[in-house]
């Protein structure tokens, strides 16, 4: 099966095309392209946004030499909202399987309290409980007559989504699901330790800073920040009078948080690029600084105003594009109260495929939506169809690939053995019809003696 993970990004769209055989998750198309038509994580222009996603598909696709059998495109945190909710059913037969626990999500689905003109992306259960037995991982062959669930739904707005899927299919795609960024990211990046102790992950992009707080089984709490790394280009092409495309040249190539050496670099000028100004690059990472740090405080103070924030064992985990800027790890601890700091990019463990495109933070959610697409989620949930998944899928997958192969490899060793069973049918035959021709020509050797005899005994008495 092979997997076409979209993030379509506010200024980049990077599209990976995974494989998944018996041997695991392999990476086997990459690709990006400039986002024309999304601003601020919406669409604003779905044939714009449609030939972005085009572009990078195309060359994933090209790069890969394969066709895609699932799409997963990401969602931005920029539009949605979350809510809890639990569902509690009666187990009649005393024994939970996959019907009774999607009966219980799907009752807190239908009792949660849901604004108009938003559509659920996620439900996701992070707690379940089997008659008083309370704080159970997973109840599935467990034997009770109540189940209860307690779930977190991350909806969007319907507008936002219809617009997704319109720029998708305009590119000659269909979607099989649509996860939130955050989500795809944190499941790139958490490992099991982080998720069971309790951590934030924060995808910080281009535009959008993506917040969700993971603790044991799933996610608790999703939030947004409409700021990123192209608030930076724009604050240095506001400082430097300098057209945006060169700021964001003199971001990529000298940004740093630390203080830099106090050279000079010339840089053009705004509305007449052939004049030239000299800058100091103490001035550019001052710039950067500021907006660096104060991105950073007011997503301390998002995190800080949340019911989790003192249950955060593991501590922040960042990744994303802005995450590049070099001392951006020395700046984060004092901002968040001194809490554990750590640039993520996507576990290989994971995954196989080019280290190039695991080292780059930009690409966390692309590859976190190809895991999503493999199996790789919260251990049970509706997706954005509805559907019930559970971590078996996976299993069963692996399973099926595994009795394919064993399958076709018995059907290879059966026509091999076919081949030479019949080889030797062949050769007995040929063996037995020399023989029955060698003793018919002895049979026919002793009949004529037989007759030479006679004739001659006959001949002899004349």
């Amino acid at each position: 099966m092979n997997i076409l993970g979209i993030d379509l990004g506010s200024t980049q769209t990077c599209a990976i095309i995974a494989q998944k055989d018996e041997e695991g998750l392999k990476i086997i198309g990459f690709a990006k392209a400039k986002t024309n038509g999304v601003k601020k994580g919406a669409i604003t222009n779905i044939e714009l946004a449609s030939k972005s996603i085009e572009e990078a598909v195309r060359s994933a696709e090209m790069m890969s030499g394969v066709h895609y059998d699932k799409v997963v495109v990401s969602i931005s945190g920029a539009y949605t909202k979350s809510v809890d909710s639990v569902g509690v059913v009666n187990i009649p037969n005393h024994e939970i399987g996959i019907k009774e626990i999607h009966r219980a999500v799907s009752t807190a689905k239908h009792t949660a309290n849901l604004p108009s003109g938003y559509e659920i992306i996620h439900v996701l259960p992070y707690n379940f409980k089997v008659n008083d037995l309370e704080h159970v991982d997973d109840p599935l062959g467990m034997s009770g007559n109540r189940l209860e669930v307690s779930t977190h739904i991350v909806i969007s707005q319907e507008s936002h989504i219809k617009n997704l899927k319109k720029a998708v299919e305009l590119a000659d795609l269909r979607v099989d699901n649509i996860v939130l960024s955050g989500y795809a990211s944190a499941i790139a990046c958490l490992d099991d330790s982080e998720k069971e102790l309790g951590a934030v992950l924060i995808d910080m992009g281009g535009a959008i800073c993506d917040m969700v707080v993971h603790m044991g089984n799933s996610i608790r709490y999703n939030d947004c920040l409409q700021i990123g790394s192209i608030n930076i280009t724009q604050d240095l092409s506001m400082a430097l009078h300098t057209p945006l495309k060169e700021a964001e040249k003199i971001k990529l190539n000298y940004a740093a948080l630390s203080q830099q050496p106090n050279s000079l670099i010339q840089i053009p000028s705004m509305g007449d690029e052939r004049k030239v100004n000299e800058v100091s690059l103490d001035i550019i990472s001052n710039v950067i600084y500021a907006r660096a740090e104060e991105t950073l405080m007011i997503l301390a103070k998002i995190l800080s105003e949340n019911r989790y924030a003192n249950t955060i064992g593991a501590g922040v985990v960042l990744t994303g594009g802005m995450t590049k800027l070099a001392g951006i790890d020395e700046l984060a601890p004092s901002i968040f109260d001194n809490k554990s700091i750590r640039l993520a990019t996507a576990r290989k463990d994971l995954i196989m495929g080019f280290s190039e495109i695991f080292n780059d933070p930009e690409n966390t959610c692309a590859i976190g939506l190809c895991l999503y697409g493999a199996g790789y989620f919260t251990p049970y949930e509706l997706d954005s169809n509805e559907k019930l998944r559970y971590k078996g899928e996976i299993e069963n997958f692996n399973h099926q690939i595994k009795s394919n192969s064993i399958s076709q490899k018995e059907q290879q060793e059966n026509e091999i053995k076919t081949d030479f069973f019949n080889q030797d049918l062949q050769e007995n035959d040929t063996i037995a019809l020399q023989q029955e021709q060698l003793d018919f020509k002895e049979s026919k050797q002793k009949k004529t003696s037989m007759f030479s005899k006679v004739w001659n005994k006959i001949m002899n008495q004349f």
